[in-house]
C-alpha cells in the first residue's frame, strides 16, 4: 500500500468512525464551552471522555453534579448513565479518535494574549498523539495560532515522529488538525446549540473533511473556510462587530445624560426601521470571555503586520472605561443625598456579566466593586446566581451575596446585572437611591432612580 492510499485510509477510518458514533471523542477544558459541548456530543451517543486539569470539576461531574447553573445535575447524570466521563489523566487521550481543545484564552496584566492555557495543553496532547487522530481547536484566539502555535507544539512532542497533514504530507504517520469557534452564548434559550451553524477550518481539505464530519454529527449546518486562520478571524470579526457597536452606543449614552435625552428611547424608536440598523444596548461595561477580550488579540497581531487597528482600539477603550462611569454617576448621586461615597454603603445588584447567567468572567461587576472600595465605600453584593465571589485571574474579591431585606440600610443601589429574579418595582420603593445602568427600572417614576 501506497503512503497516499495509507494517508487517505487513516482519513476515510476516522471519517467512518465518526459516522457510525464509533468515534471516541475528547474535550478539554470542561468549563462553559466544554462541558456544554461534551453533553451534546454525549446525546448523540457518541462515547465522551472530558478532560481537565482542574480535580474539583473532574469530581463533581463523575458524582453526577454540576458547577455551572444553567446545567442541572440531572444532566450531568444522564450523561453518565450514557457513558460520558470525566478525568484529569492525559495518558487517556491515546485511547481518543478526535480531541477538542476549548481552554481559555485570557490577557496579561498588558492587554496582550495569554497564550499559556493553550500552549500547556498542547504540550499535553503531544506525547499522547497517534497517527489518524484529529485535533480541533476551538478557544477564541489571534488568526495563525492553529498553525504557528499549536501544530509545532504537538509536532515537535509527540513520540512517533508524527506530522500535521497537509495537503502536500502524504506520510501515513500523520495526525488531523482544524480550528473551530465556539460560539456559545451563555443564557440563551431561544437559539438552540444544535441550529448554530459551526465554521471549521482545517490544515488541509482532509482535516476540513473531519472536522465537517465531526461537527456535523451534532449541528445542523457546518461552514467550512479554506483555513484555520480563516477561522480565527471568523470567530474575532463576530466578536469585534458587537464590540464596536456596544461602544457606539455606549458613548451616545454618556452624551444623552448630559443632554438630557433618554438612549434607551433613542435606540427603540431606531429599531423601528425595517432595515439598515441593528439594535444594540449599552450598559456598565463589557463582561464575558470573548467580546472585552478578543479585540485586542486581533490588535496585538496587526502589529505583527505593522497595522495599528485604530477603530477596534478605540471600541475598546470606551467600553473598559465603561465602570469608571458608573462610579462617576453614584459619585453624583450620592452628593446629590449630600453624601460622600467615602463611608456610603452601597448594595451592588448582580454581579453575573449578564442576566440570569453564573458567569463571572470579566464581568463589569467586579471593577466597580473593586472601584467602590478604593473610594472608602461600604459595599455588598447580590446575586441569586453567584453566591459567591472568590479569586479570579485579576481579582481577590472574597465576598459572598446578602440577602435582599432592608434595602433602606443602603445609602445607595446599584443596577449593575438586571436579572429577572429581581422585583424592580419593590427594589425602588425600599432603597434611599437607585442607579441604573441596564435601564431595568423602565416604566417606573420615582425621583429616587438616578440613569448611568
Amino acid at each position: 500500500m501506497t503512503t497516499t492510499s495509507v494517508s487517505a485510509s487513516l482519513s476515510s477510518e476516522l471519517k467512518q468512525k465518526i459516522q457510525s458514533r464509533q468515534a471516541r471523542i475528547a474535550v478539554i477544558g470542561l468549563g462553559y464551552v466544554g462541558l456544554p459541548l461534551s453533553l451534546l456530543y454525549t446525546e448523540q451517543k457518541f462515547r465522551v471522555m472530558g478532560f481537565d486539569i482542574d480535580d474539583r470539576k473532574v469530581k463533581t461531574l463523575r458524582e453526577g453534579g454540576t458547577y455551572i447553573h444553567r446545567i442541572l445535575a440531572g444532566e450531568i447524570q444522564s450523561a453518565r448513565s450514557k457513558g460520558f466521563d470525566a478525568t484529569s489523566d492525559f495518558s487517556l487521550l491515546n485511547q481518543m479518535d478526535a480531541v477538542i481543545i476549548c481552554v481559555p484564552t485570557p490577557l496579561n496584566e498588558y492587554h496582550e494574549p495569554d497564550m499559556s492555557y493553550i500552549v500547556n495543553t498542547a504540550e499535553s496532547i503531544a506525547p499522547h498523539l497517534r497517527a489518524g487522530q484529529l485535533v480541533v481547536l476551538e478557544s477564541t484566539t489571534y488568526p495563525g495560532t492553529t498553525e504557528e502555535v499549536l501544530v509545532p507544539i504537538l509536532e515537535k512532542g509527540n513520540k512517533a515522529a508524527l506530522k500535521a497533514s497537509r495537503s502536500e504530507n502524504s506520510s501515513e504517520q500523520k495526525f488531523f488538525v482544524a480550528f473551530s469557534p465556539e460560539r456559545e452564548d451563555p443564557g440563551n434559550e431561544t437559539v438552540a446549540r444544535r441550529d448554530i451553524p459551526k465554521v471549521v477550518g482545517g490544515l488541509d481539505p482532509e482535516a476540513s473533511e473531519l472536522a465537517a464530519a465531526l461537527y456535523g454529527s451534532i449541528f445542523n449546518r457546518v461552514v467550512p473556510v479554506s483555513s484555520p486562520a480563516a477561522a480565527e478571524m471568523t470567530k474575532l470579526l463576530e466578536n469585534i462587530y458587537r464590540c464596536v457597536n456596544i461602544a457606539l452606543v455606549n458613548e451616545l449614552k454618556m452624551l444623552s445624560l448630559r443632554m438630557g435625552i433618554d438612549i434607551w428611547e433613542v435606540i427603540q424608536a431606531a429599531a423601528t426601521k425595517p432595515f439598515g440598523f441593528q439594535p444594540f444596548y449599552p450598559g456598565p461595561g463589557l463582561g464575558g470571555h470573548c467580546i472585552p477580550v478578543d479585540p485586542f488579540y486581533l490588535s496585538w497581531k496587526a502589529k505583527e503586520w505593522d497595522f495599528h487597528t485604530r477603530f477596534i482600539e478605540l471600541a475598546g477603550e470606551i467600553n473598559t472605561n465603561m465602570p469608571y462611569n458608573v462610579i462617576e454617576s453614584v459619585t453624583k448621586a450620592l452628593n446629590g443625598q449630600k453624601k460622600a461615597l467615602n463611608g456610603s454603603r452601597v448594595l451592588v445588584l448582580g454581579v453575573a456579566y449578564k442576566k440570569d447567567i453564573d458567569d463571572l468572567r470579566e464581568s463589569p461587576a467586579i471593577t466597580i466593586i473593586e472601584l467602590l472600595k478604593k473610594g472608602g465605600a461600604d459595599v455588598n453584593y447580590n446575586d441569586p446566581y453567584c453566591p459567591q465571589v472568590g479569586k479570579g485571574r485579576k481579582y481577590d474579591l472574597g465576598m459572598k451575596s446578602v440577602p435582599m431585606e432592608n434595602l433602606g440600610q443602603y445609602d445607595c443601589v446599584i443596577i449593575v446585572t438586571d436579572h429577572s429574579d429581581y422585583d424592580y418595582k419593590k427594589i425602588v420603593q425600599e432603597a434611599k437611591l437607585v442607579v441604573d445602568t441596564r435601564n431595568a427600572t423602565r416604566g417606573i417614576k420615582s425621583p429616587k432612580i438616578v440613569a448611568s
